[in-house]
C-alpha cells in the first residue's frame, strides 16, 4: 500500500517537472512580440523613427544586416575571460577562432604587418579603450595632452573646467593639459602645441577629435611627440572607415598606438579596437636597440585590468564588418561620405551658414550658429521634433556646453541610406527652415523663471504646438521614409 502511494507521488512530481520544463522551453523560445509586447512596441517605434527621420549625428550609422545577424546570435551565450588559447573557461574553441579572425582582418584592413602591429578587439567601447590605453602606459598622476573639448576634442582625452572641476575622470586620474585651435583659422594650432608640450612634458599626446572637420597632420604630431618624449596615440574613432578605405591619410605611419570605435564611419557593431606597435622602437646614438613593450601592457590593462569577459557577439559581428570594409563597395561608400559632406557644407554656406574652419575634409561639419542669434540646444530641440537628429556642440568661443553656439552634423548614416548630393542639398534647406523657425519661436518664449532649463522647456512647448513645425515634420518624415534602411526588402 505504501509503495503504491510513493509511486503515485513520484508520478505526480515527474508530471509537474515535465510541465515546468515544457513551460520554460516555451518561454525561452518565443519572440519578444509574444513575451514582452510593451518592449516590442518600443522597438517598433524606434524602427519607425529611424526609418522616417534624417540621421545627421556624425557618430551614428546604420550597420549591416549581416552584422545584426551576429549581434543577436548564440555567440553572446559564451563566457571567455582571457585571450585566444589562454581562456579561463572551457568550450572556447570557436570563440577563439572568431576573435583570432577578427584580429587578423583588423590588421589586414589597415595594411599592418602582424610582426610590427598587434590589436586588441575586446574593449567594450571607445572611451574605455582610451582609458585602458592610458592606464597601460601611464601611472596615476602622469601627464596627458588632448584637443580641448570646446575646440572639438573628446571627454576621454581629458577635460576640466577653468575652475578646476574635472568633468572627465581621465583628468582626475592623470594631469591633463589641452591644446587648441587657432581662432583665426579653426585649424589645430600645432605651433603652440609644440611649445606647450615641451614645457608640460606629457607622457601621451592624443591626436584625435570628436568635432573637427579637417585632416590631422600626423607627421607634425609625431615630430612634436618625439621632441617632448611622449607616446603618440591617435584616436581615429570618427574616421576609421575613411582611413580603411584610403580616402583620408592614415595615422598608422606615425603613431605608437591607434584606438577606434567600430560603429561610426566603419559601420560595424558598437565596440572598440586598440592597435599597438610591436618590435623595434628606436636605436640610440650609442647603438642600443629599444623595443616596444606595449603588447602585454595593453592586453593586461583590458583584461584583467579593467574588464571581465568580452562581448563575443560583438567581436564576431566586428569580424563581419571588417570583411565588408575590405570591399570595393565600401571604398565607394566612404568616397561618397566625403563628397556628400562637401556638398552639404557648400550648400549651407550658400544659405548663409557659418562653418567652423569654413568647410570640411571628412565626414562632419561643425556649424557656428552665433551669427543667427540662436543656440545649438534650441535648434537641436526643434530638429528632433521635425524628425532630424543632430547634436548641439561647443565651438571654440563657447563658455557653456549645455547651451553652446554650435551644431554638429555628419553624412555617414544617410549616405548608408543612399543619400547623394541632391538629397544633402535638400537637407541643407531643411536646416535653413529650422533655423528660421527657431529664431521666430525663441522670440515668443514666455517663462516665469530665468533658468536655462525653463527657457528650453518653454521653447519646446512652442515648437510642439506650432503648425509650421508640424508641417515641416511631416515633410521631413515623408522625404526620409522613401529611402531604405539596412534590412529593408
Amino acid at each position: 500500500m505504501l509503495s503504491t502511494v510513493i509511486r503515485a507521488q513520484r508520478a505526480n512530481v515527474f508530471k509537474a517537472f515535465t510541465r515546468s520544463v515544457s513551460s520554460q522551453q516555451q518561454l525561452i523560445s518565443k519572440h519578444v512580440s509574444e513575451v514582452d509586447p510593451e518592449m516590442h512596441r518600443i522597438l517598433e517605434s524606434e524602427r519607425s523613427r529611424q526609418k522616417n527621420s534624417i540621421t545627421l549625428i556624425a557618430s551614428e550609422n546604420f550597420t549591416s544586416k549581416a552584422v545584426m545577424d551576429l549581434l543577436g546570435s548564440e555567440m553572446q551565450n559564451k563566457y571567455s575571460e582571457g585571450y585566444p588559447g589562454q581562456r579561463y573557461y572551457g568550450g572556447n574553441q570557436f570563440i577563439d577562432q572568431a576573435e583570432s579572425l577578427c584580429q587578423k582582418r583588423a590588421l589586414e584592413l589597415y595594411g599592418l604587418d602582424p610582426e610590427k602591429w598587434g590589436v586588441n578587439v575586446q574593449a567594450l567601447a571607445g572611451a574605455p579603450a582610451n582609458l585602458y590605453t592610458y592606464s597601460a602606459i601611464m601611472n596615476v598622476g602622469d601627464r596627458l595632452m588632448g584637443l580641448d573639448l570646446p575646440h572639438g576634442g573628446h571627454l576621454s582625452h581629458g577635460y576640466q573646467l577653468a575652475s578646476g572641476t574635472k568633468i572627465s575622470f581621465v583628468s582626475k586620474y592623470f594631469q591633463s593639459m589641452p591644446y587648441e585651435l587657432d581662432p583665426a583659422t579653426g585649424i589645430i594650432d600645432y605651433e603652440t602645441l609644440s611649445k606647450t608640450s615641451k614645457l608640460f612634458r606629457p607622457k601621451v599626446i592624443v591626436a584625435g577629435t570628436s568635432a573637427y572637420s579637417r585632416l590631422l597632420d600626423y607627421k607634425k604630431f609625431k615630430q612634436i611627440s618625439e621632441e617632448c618624449g611622449a607616446y603618440l596615440m591617435s584616436d581615429m574613432a570618427h574616421i576609421s572607415g575613411l582611413v580603411a578605405a584610403g580616402v583620408i591619410p592614415s595615422p598608422f605611419e606615425y603613431s605608437d598606438i591607434v584606438t577606434t570605435t567600430t560603429h561610426k564611419s566603419l559601420r560595424g557593431p558598437r565596440g572598440a579596437m586598440i592597435f599597438y606597435r610591436k618590435g623595434l622602437k628606436k636605436t640610440t646614438k650609442k647603438g642600443k636597440e629599444i623595443y616596444y613593450d606595449l603588447d602585454n601592457k595593453i592586453n593586461f590593462s583590458v583584461f584583467p585590468g579593467h574588464q571581465g569577459g568580452p562581448g563575443n557577439h560583438t567581436i564576431s559581428a566586428l569580424a563581419v564588418a571588417l570583411k565588408q570594409a575590405s570591399t570595393e563597395e565600401f571604398k565607394q561608400y566612404q568616397q561618397q561620405i566625403v563628397s556628400n559632406a562637401k556638398v552639404l557644407a557648400q550648400k549651407l554656406i550658400d544659405l548663409g551658414f557659418k562653418l567652423v574652419s569654413e568647410g570640411t575634409d571628412n565626414h562632419l561639419i561643425l556649424i557656428d550658429l552665433s551669427n543667427f542669434g540662436i543656440d545649438g540646444a534650441r535648434l537641436e530641440t526643434l530638429l528632433e521634433i521635425i524628425n532630424i537628429s543632430a547634436n548641439k556642440n561647443t565651438i571654440p568661443t563657447d563658455k557653456s556646453a549645455l547651451f553652446p553656439s554650435g551644431l554638429r552634423i555628419g553624412t555617414p548614416a544617410m549616405t548608408t541610406r543612399q543619400f547623394g548630393p541632391a538629397e544633402f542639398e535638400k537637407v541643407a534647406e531643411f536646416l535653413s527652415k529650422a533655423v528660421k523657425l527657431s529664431i521666430a519661436l525663441k522670440s515668443r518664449e514666455e517663462t516665469s523663471t530665468n533658468t536655462a532649463k525653463a527657457h528650453l522647456a518653454a521653447f519646446k512647448k512652442l515648437c510642439s504646438e506650432n503648425e509650421e513645425v508640424k508641417q515641416l515634420a511631416k515633410e521631413v518624415a515623408d522625404f526620409a521614409g522613401q529611402y531604405p534602411v539596412p534590412g529593408d526588402l
